[in-house]
């Protein structure tokens, strides 16, 4: 699941078929047959589970990938290519996965949600793609680094972190299987319609900062105030308290440790990464 290389040789040209091929079995040939149904969840301390259970994330975290999953499968069905086609639909299985996983673990550890919402598909079923590569691009980078904080500090107990180890690799392959379909999309245009296409990315990104900016101030898209601002002070929350720069430091360092199994020719996502070292300078 974190090695793959790609059997033919030689250098990779963005946006041929080759590349096409490349990101698609990439994704379909590092799938992880996990079954949510059979997993077994971990006995937790009274402490541990105080701590797991008092995490302010776990609503936005079923919601975020019940909505990721239609607007994955939405998006599918208006593919032709028969093997992207085929690689999208197991993208929004695995976002489905994943909304199953953390369903079965809010149950087994008595964790209480707010009413799930409709999930209705995207009218614009790009656009909805769209967002939800973007959007993970984001939250993926800072995970992996809450994640690493979680399990150095022994915030999460050693069993639990192995069991959800699959979902955060997870979502490594899916935002490199993103900015490498993103790159071959925008190459295989015709050149009259790129300009539009970078305008909706830009629109799809104005509308992720508005979104985090709402959940900041710890409100939904409904209005209704909620404790969201998980990743900006997640590391405190984790029993860890880091440093900003500290925080930028592991999270580039998980970042590229869970995207350097895979084959060197493949895009990385760089456009957060490229950012948080921005910031980082001014940072001590």
């Amino acid at each position: 699941m974190r090695n793959w290389m790609d059997p033919e040789p030689g250098p990779l040209r963005i946006g041929s078929e080759q590349h096409l091929r490349m990101f698609c079995n990439m994704l379909l040939q590092t799938h992880n047959p996990y079954r949510p149904a059979v997993i077994e969840w971990p006995a937790l301390t009274p402490e541990a589970l105080q701590r797991v259970t008092s995490l302010p994330i776990w609503d936005i975290a079923v919601q975020t990938e019940g909505r990721a999953s239609i607007r994955v499968k939405t998006f599918a069905r208006t593919v032709a290519h028969p093997l992207l086609r085929s690689a999208l639909e197991m993208d929004g299985g695995e976002e489905a996965r994943h909304k199953e996983v953390l369903s079965k673990l809010v149950e087994a550890y008595g964790i209480p949600l707010a009413p799930e919402p409709d999930y209705p598909p995207p009218a614009d079923p790009e656009w909805g793609w769209l967002v939800t590569g973007y959007s993970e691009c984001i939250d993926s980078f800072f995970a992996f680094g809450l994640f690493a904080a979680a399990r150095r500090s022994g915030f999460f107990p050693a069993e639990l972190v192995e069991t959800f180890e699959p979902v955060i690799q997870e979502e490594g392959r899916h935002i490199l299987f993103f900015v490498n379909w993103a790159a071959w999309y925008r190459r295989n245009l015709p050149w009259w319609r790129r300009p539009l296409f970078a305008l909706k990315v830009a629109r799809v990104w104005a509308f992720l900062v508005w979104e985090r900016i709402g959940i900041a101030r710890g409100i939904d898209a409904d209005g209704v105030a909620r404790d969201a601002s998980f990743t900006m002070s997640g590391s405190a929350a984790l029993g860890e308290a880091m440093s900003a720069a500290a925080m930028i430091d592991l999270c580039l360092a998980e970042n590229e440790k869970r995207m350097a199994g895979y084959d060197t020719r493949l895009l990385r996502p760089d456009t957060v990464p490229r950012l948080a070292r921005f910031a980082r300078r001014f940072l001590r």
